[in-house]
Order: structure tokens, then C-alpha cells, then sequence
């Protein structure tokens, strides 16, 4: 599927990655959906950038903790647009959730945002899809679907439940609607990183450096425009995943 002159919905796309991501898809010719959640100064900010770029901008204002913003967000949009042809589920929820824990908010926040929000607001734009006869889901994962990070319960379940996820959909969806999903590793530091974290994260790569956002945003319109790609997870992450073995074996 061409990008250029179908809509694409961004979740989170009013700041970090999910910007990066939403951009990315109007320079190549998209209208846009920016769907954020709350930061509107950052999220106007964000359509001011894709309307330059000559294309249709809306912005909606969803809660993925939320079914009823869901569906309101996403009854805006169709409204809109009429359909959304792309759909990129970028809106995440990192804060720690150690195991065992009397207050288990940030595990039932982290499972609504992840992992539920992605459901329901798929579950919202899939059948337009179905009935056009076209389009593509990418949900963004990161590496903690392979692996158990320390103090990050709630994130590790709910990124690993959003690439079962992928695969369930791929397979309900099929043949008409694609659906993948993208592994980023350290793209774009955290605010409380400082410089030692930050070289120590470049270390846990085989290229020895943070990524480019661009390599994603490239990974999304390569998943867009491949036709006889679906239900497949494809890490970009310089070799992290294998960044263990780069000094010693066993």
C-alpha cells in the first residue's frame, strides 16, 4: 500500500518517537491523525509541522485508559476522514511497577494503555479497514517483549501482550488488513538519563551508539508498502538483543 494520499493515526504523536513517527508519515504524503493525551501545546506544535508538509491535519485527544475517549477519538477521526488506512499504536506508559506491591496502579495503567488501548481503538478503526478492503496496523513494542526488566512488571507483561497481540490480529484480520509490529531499542534518551547511563545504554548495542528515530519511521513505511508482510515483529535496535555475547561466550 502507497502512503501517499491514505490517513494515518498516530497514538502519542505529540511527542518523542510517536512524533518522530507521525511526521515521518506526513512527509511521505499521509493525512494525519495526531491522537495524544493531554500536552496540547506539544500536539499543536505537531500539526502546524505536518500541515507544512502540504498535507490534511486533524487533531483528536484520546485516553487509552479510557474506552469511551477511545471510541470518541476514533468516531472524530472516521467522521473526518471517513477511514483511517493506517494506523500506528505508539502511546506507551513507562514507570515502575515492582513486584509484589500493595498499590498496583501503575500495573493496571500500564496493561489499559499498552496493551487494552490498542485493542479497543483497533478494534474501533478495523472494520472501515475490512470494508475498504485495505490497511495496515503497526503496534511499537520494545525489547522487553523478549525480556524481564527489573522493577518494570506492568510494562514488560503489557508490551509482550501487545506482540501477542499483533500475531492474533494479523491472523483475524488476514488477508486484507496488515498487521506488524516494531522493536526499538534506545532511540531517544529519557529525560533523568545523564551521561553515564547514556553511554552505558550505547555500550548495550553491537553498534556502540544510541539509534536514529529515522530508522524507525524508514521500518514503518517499509511495513506500510510491503504488501506480503504481516504478523512479523522486526527489531530495530542496533543488535541489542545479542549485545550480552559481544565481549565473552557462555
Amino acid at each position: 500500500m502507497q502512503v501517499k494520499g491514505k490517513t494515518a493515526l498516530v497514538t502519542g504523536a505529540q511527542r518523542r518517537l510517536g512524533r518522530r513517527i507521525a511526521l515521518g508519515l506526513a512527509e511521505a504524503g499521509a493525512n494525519l491523525v495526531v491522537a495524544h493525551y493531554e500536552e496540547h501545546d506539544l500536539a499543536a506544535s505537531a500539526v502546524r509541522e505536518a500541515c507544512d508538509m502540504g498535507v490534511e491535519v486533524i487533531r483528536v485527544e484520546i485516553n487509552l485508559a479510557d474506552k469511551d475517549s477511545i471510541r470518541n477519538a476514533a468516531h472524530e477521526a472516521l467522521e473526518h476522514f471517513g477511514c483511517i488506512d493506517i494506523l500506528v499504536n505508539s502511546a506507551s506508559f513507562y514507570q515502575k511497577t515492582p513486584f509484589p506491591n500493595v498499590d498496583t496502579s501503575n500495573w493496571e495503567t500500564s496493561l489499559a494503555i499498552i496493551l487494552n488501548g490498542p485493542f479497543y481503538l483497533s478494534n474501533e478503526l478495523a472494520p472501515k479497514m475490512l470494508e475498504k478492503g485495505e490497511g495496515v496496523i503497526i503496534n511499537i513494542t520494545d525489547l522487553s517483549v523478549w525480556e524481564a526488566w527489573p522493577q518494570y512488571t506492568g510494562h514488560c507483561v503489557a508490551k509482550a501482550g501487545l506482540w501477542a497481540l499483533t500475531r492474533q490480529m494479523a491472523l483475524e484480520l488476514a488477508p486484507h488488513v496488515r498487521v506488524n509490529a516494531i522493536a526499538p531499542g534506545p532511540m531517544i534518551p529519557p529525560v533523568d538519563y545523564d551521561e553515564a547511563k547514556i553511554a552505558r545504554t550505547a555500550d548495550k548495542t553491537l553498534m556502540n551508539r544510541w539509534g536514529d528515530p529515522a530508522d524507525v519511521v524508514r521500518t514503518v513505511l517499509y511495513m506500510v508498502e510491503t504488501d506480503y508482510l504481516t504478523g512479523e515483529l522486526i527489531a530495530v535496535d542496533g543488535g541489542q538483543r545479542l549485545a550480552h555475547r559481544k565481549y565473552e561466550e557462555g
